[in-house]
């Protein structure tokens, strides 16, 4: 296509524009969101969009994946090294808390924002860049730190404007304990969490049988828990009653005290637990969690716990603007006050003062209420006084 026919307004798939007003909407939202991380004692930090990528890719410990499938690849013509473009800021804050962070105290509270960009979308999830806003508590392995988290994310999208979220609790931890104790090539295992994922039971007992492992008692709890899916405290209990390794118990007994610890702070938090779940827990390795909201495509956020590169144990959670977005209203109209270009400086900060959005004329028109409807304004100054452009109710 040559330049002079090619369409300027065309933009790659799953990248996009955003608009007025929703972009200043965006904006708003997850300013609310890090004021109630900060009020929670996290400092903000800010990595750069890219970085060296084995910091990016994650280091797969304790049943965890590796986010290299989705980063974008480039030669640093400085370094000669391979660097990526960020898919996930997560990983980046683990690494400032283990190096330029290392000798704060811990527990280490910090909190970021900032856009993302991934190699591929999904059926749910198109969009390949967006914002990210999160919080990472670096340092504890307790149950307090993995509801303080959950907590937190709950808390954020309130003041964002979503009310009732969904949180879906999982713990890849779980399946990883009791695959450990099963004879599975890497090709099985990869085939066995496709299936769970499915919560397809007829495709994860002919794997097992394959593989000659299907009368196992590891094998008999994996097939059990895919059913184990609803209200969390009802999955709590169908799990205590399955026969599980002591790990995989432990883990239970933690995912228990976790959604016991949740339920306290918030009574009212739709609470759900999905004990196999694994897709999009690429580096989780224990109490993890989804939040969704009613009629949204997508999920709003994801967290749980994980290793740092440093060892540290850590948990924490990214808030996804693109989906937030999505289960928030329109905008709100907003009083704008034309301003005809004779209005003095001081006048007009004195009306920003009072809280207008003020829209300066730039020249003199005849009819200044036709040019505070035709540039979006409720209002234009008359007389030193606001009026309400006849359009409008106010």
């Amino acid at each position: 296509m040559s330049d002079e026919t090619e369409n300027k307004a065309l933009l790659p798939a799953g990248l996009h524009d955003l608009l007025p007003p929703r972009a200043e909407q965006e904006a708003s939202a997850i300013a609310d969101i890090l004021k109630v991380f900060r009020a929670s004692g996290y400092e903000q930090v800010k990595p750069p969009l890219v970085e060296f990528e084995s910091t990016l890719a994650g280091n797969g410990a304790n049943g965890g994946g590796s986010l290299a499938g989705q980063m974008f690849r480039l030669m640093d013509p400085v370094s000669q090294r391979m660097m990526a473009v960020r898919a996930d800021i997560t990983l980046q804050v683990a690494r400032i808390a283990g190096s330029r962070l290392a000798d704060a105290p811990r527990p280490m509270r910090l909190s970021y924002a900032g856009q993302i960009l991934r190699v591929r979308g999904n059926q749910l999830r198109p969009e390949r860049q967006f914002a990210q806003v999160g919080v990472e508590l670096i340092g504890p392995d307790s149950v307090a730190a993995d509801v303080e988290v959950i907590v937190l994310a709950a808390e954020g999208l309130n003041a964002a404007g979503i009310t009732e979220p969904t949180i879906d609790i999982n713990s890849p931890a779980l399946v990883a304990h009791i695959l450990s104790g099963i004879d599975l090539d890497d090709d099985a295992v990869n085939d066995l969490r496709a299936s769970l994922d499915r919560k397809d039971l007829g495709a994860t007992e002919e794997i097992l049988r394959r593989a000659g492992t299907a009368f196992s008692e590891n094998a008999k709890a994996l097939c059990a828990m895919i059913e184990c899916v609803g209200p969390a405290e009802d999955v709590v209990q169908e799990l205590m009653a399955i026969e599980l390794p002591a790990d995989a118990r432990s883990e239970v007994i933690r995912l228990a005290d976790v959604v016991s610890g949740v339920r306290a702070a918030l009574p009212r938090l739709s609470l759900t637990l999905d004990p196999v779940e694994y897709r999009g827990f690429e580096y989780q390795t224990g109490v993890s969690f989804t939040v969704f909201a009613e009629g949204v495509r997508g999920e709003l956020a994801r967290g749980g716990r994980y290793i740092t590169d440093s060892g540290e144990p850590a948990t924490g959670v990214s808030l996804y603007m693109d989906s937030v977005m999505r289960a928030l209203p329109d905008a709100e109209s907003v009083s704008r006050l034309y301003l005809p270009s004779d209005t003095p400086v001081a006048v007009a900060k004195s009306w920003r003062a009072e809280g207008w959005i003020t829209v300066a004329g730039l020249h003199d028109v005849p009819d200044s209420e036709a040019e505070a409807r035709r540039l979006g304004c409720s209002h234009y100054l008359d007389a030193d006084k606001p009026v309400a452009t006849r359009d409008t109710d106010s």
